[in-house]
């Protein structure tokens, strides 16, 4: 009686499948960075990579999926970034003036500097003509935060009637402000005075 071939992959033909698949992320990702979306051929990838064509191919099917999957790889960088600052800054109890500070210090002074988060900016700047990701997955962070509004607006520790809109100015109040400066090099000083001169702003349209 023959036996049936075994059609789960070993645990070391699952770690090299894992360890290519990898290899062609980073790839593509340094590639798309530095060169753009229309420039990348799957053969440069694929080379520097150090695997074939097909082998991009099977894990990835076309271009377009592999820049989706390596802009989502930076976007879960950042949203899990930012879910750590909202989990632990924004914590119940805590003053709320500090409590807005810390996070929007923590984005702009531990986040923003980062390469993952300007390997996000520089492929999420490609649009249109790089494919985007789906709406839910590019906001968020947004959501997170438009969340923890609705709580401080249910506990009282805010008078917001409309916490997506408070959100929304609360990030240009202060962390879109911040990012706006970047390139001038400010110091951390000024950065620390322009976010909390928004929070003060938000507090008093908010509080």
């Amino acid at each position: 009686m023959a036996t049936p071939r075994a059609t789960a992959q070993t645990p070391g033909r699952r770690l090299q499948a894992e360890a290519k698949r990898a290899a062609i992320l980073d790839a593509a990702e340094a590639l798309f960075v530095s060169d753009g979306y229309e420039l990348t051929s799957v053969d440069a990838i694929s080379a520097r990579a150090g695997v074939s064509k097909r082998t991009v191919y099977d894990h990835f099917g076309d271009k377009q999926t592999l820049f989706r999957s390596v802009l989502g790889r930076a976007n879960d960088a950042v949203v899990a970034t930012v879910r750590e600052a909202i989990d632990e800054e924004l914590v119940d109890g805590r003053d709320i003036r500090e409590a807005l500070l810390g996070f929007a210090k923590r984005v702009t002074t531990e986040m923003f500097p980062t390469s993952t988060y300007a390997t996000f900016r520089r492929l999420s700047s490609q649009a249109p003509v790089a494919p985007r990701l789906p709406e839910a997955a590019r906001d968020q962070p947004e959501r997170m935060m438009e969340e923890r509004f609705a709580k401080y607006a249910a506990d009282g520790t805010l008078q917001v009637p409309n916490p997506r809109r408070a959100m929304q100015h609360f990030i240009a109040l202060t962390m879109r402000l911040a990012l706006d400066v970047m390139d001038e090099n400010p110091s951390a000083a000024e950065i620390l005075t322009l976010i909390g001169d928004g929070v003060d702003v938000f507090l008093r349209a908010y509080r």
